[in-house]
């Protein structure tokens, strides 16, 4: 079988499977976000963080619940990297304690949900830093985005109401209802295909060149594994993430992984057509979301497998940084639903992908990675820019733009149009500020375009909160520990402060029926028009770095 048939296979049942699972999943967190009731054991955690489960919130008490619960995670997983070394199940032989800098840059990744990794986890860290920090937040960080979105949807659902539902209610069961459980069995899953699960800090096997000794790390792999993928996190506990055989050994569980990772954000657009009332409304924005990813699978994919010039040995020059036991079409897919989605766990090396392959990387998080995106922010990001979608409509045929039955006021393309213009100014200016400086561009490893794309990777990942990076930059330094967590910080809470302010206003509205000049925004022609709005606003912004970096690599 060939190459390119046997990626359009694997590419094919992973589609199927992500339809088939759509809405029966969908429909499930849509139980689980509406329901009125409360279970006992969830009722003795709102007693015991002192929230009344049947009150509701305002944006503005929802969002200050969401940093206060950030803030607590911040400080309590800084403070057991800090001092891990000095608690029980820390390897001594093996591993080196974190600094203070990277300590900061690790909990301010963790907490993001953006799993940036300055460190190889099997030497620096131990199964109770492995299970207690960052597992843990692995759950949590990914509950606050879903959490975030279902107050979102409930901005365009409601009608004249300011409240947004209950964040610690939304934060819990979204953790216990909907991540653990699924997580419990992809853990078996992997289980079952070879991803190790021990309390074993180092086995010694004996070679069979001469009987030598050789030392292989154990942990808590495959529960970490299936949380890494199913929350779109993406911090391995290996330094080679997917590619390290004791984390995805197979190549039907390299397929489990990336089904993992897109599954609830691609489930989600049914939950939100649900709470709106309407079905049609849900595959829309799923559609926008699954053209957007093919696209850019297919595109990722072609320039991975192109033969690069007559010279014989460049036919092969796509598989370097690529596992064998994966191959380049089936690497390219999981690259590109990783950075599609905010997960940023990789499989192959990206710093070794194609010029072109490697801008697509960027290109995907740089759309706001909203297709899927990641569990739930994928899907406020991309309600924003339907809303932006529906606002420049608006100005084409010059009638006021409605979304859902809600005007799209100053007031709200102002705040659409801040949380768009955020990220790209992080990300933008923690470029330029690295590439001034010349103690920061000794970090990077090559000169020229690549040794740009370095550092815009860099920045593109933290400030999008994805994690994945270029391997070249050495960036486990001070400054660049310090920068790219304050990116992290920045990228993951001013949009959503803004996202929650935005469907504050919206919930405040009294919902207006559709009338003759109301623009659909379930049809075809919509789904093409946020496409395109979509691909143009980010190509705008981003076009002069990219040029600068791997475009001109690309066209050396």
């Amino acid at each position: 079988m060939s190459t390119t048939i046997a990626g359009v296979l694997f590419l094919g049942t992973l589609v199927a499977a992500l339809a088939a699972v759509h809405v029966p999943l969908g429909d499930y967190m849509y139980r689980v976000y509406t329901r009125t009731t409360h279970s006992r054991f969830e009722r003795r955690i709102y007693r015991l963080v002192g929230a009344d489960p049947d009150r509701e919130q305002t944006w503005g008490g929802y969002a200050r619940s969401v940093l206060a619960f950030s803030a607590v995670s911040l400080v309590f997983l800084f403070l057991l990297l800090a001092v891990q070394h000095k608690l029980p199940l820390f390897p001594d032989e093996t591993a080196t304690p974190m600094t203070a800098a990277l300590a900061w840059n690790t909990a301010a990744s963790f907490v993001t949900n953006t799993n940036w990794q300055n460190y190889a986890g099997e030497s620096t860290l131990g199964p109770l830093a492995q299970a207690a920090g960052l597992t843990v937040q692995n759950f949590v960080s990914a509950a606050v985005g879903m959490a975030v979105a279902m107050a979102v949807v409930r901005g365009l659902a409601r009608s004249r109401g300011g409240t947004l539902g209950n964040f610690w209610v939304d934060l819990v069961r979204g953790t216990l209802r909907i991540l653990l459980p699924i997580a419990t069995v992809a853990a078996i899953v992997l289980i079952a295909g070879g991803v190790i699960q021990n309390f074993h800090l180092n086995d010694q096997v004996v070679t069979t060149l001469g009987g030598d000794r050789q030392n292989l790390p154990g942990g808590l792999i495959a529960g970490q594994e299936a949380i890494k993928d199913l929350g779109t996190n993406g911090g391995g506990p290996f330094n080679a993430n997917s590619a390290h055989p004791f984390e995805n050994p197979t190549a039907w569980t390299n397929w489990v992984e990336i089904f993992l990772l897109t599954v609830i954000a691609f489930s989600l657009p049914r939950t939100f057509g649900r709470m709106v009332g309407s079905r049609r409304q849900g595959y829309a924005i799923a559609a926008v979301m699954t053209v957007l990813a093919l696209v850019s699978v297919s595109l990722v994919t072609v320039f991975q497998l192109q033969h690069h010039g007559t010279v014989p040995a460049a036919v092969g020059a796509s598989m370097e940084g690529v596992e064998q036991r994966f191959g380049v079409a089936n690497s390219a897919t999981f690259a590109a639903a990783t950075t599609l989605t905010s997960t940023g766990a990789v499989d192959s090396m990206h710093d070794s992908y194609t010029s072109l392959g490697g801008m697509m990387l960027m290109f995907n998080m740089q759309l706001g990675e909203v297709a899927p995106g990641g569990v739930g922010s994928g899907l406020y990001g991309m309600l924003v820019l339907a809303l932006i979608t529906v606002f420049v409509a608006g100005l084409m045929v010059g009638r006021t733009p409605e979304y859902l039955g809600k005007k799209i006021t100053p007031r709200e393309i102002k705040l659409a149009a801040a949380y768009f213009l955020v990220t790209p100014v992080i990300v933008l200016s923690g470029t330029a500020l690295a590439m001034a400086m010349p103690g920061q561009r000794a970090a990077i490893q090559d000169s020229g375009p690549h040794g740009l794309s370095e550092v815009l990777y860099a920045f593109t990942s933290a400030g999008n909160n994805n994690g994945s990076a270029f391997a070249g930059l050495s960036g486990n330094t001070e400054w660049f520990n310090t920068a790219l967590g304050l990116a992290m910080l920045l990228g993951r809470f001013l949009p959503m402060i803004l996202v929650l302010a935005l469907a504050g206003s919206l919930a405040k509205q009294r919902t207006t029926p559709a009338s003759v000049g109301t623009l659909p925004t379930h049809r075809p022609q919509f789904i093409g028009l946020v496409v395109g709005v979509t691909v143009i606003l980010v190509a705008l912004t981003f076009l002069p770095a990219l040029a600068l970096g791997p475009l001109a690599e690309g066209l050396h």
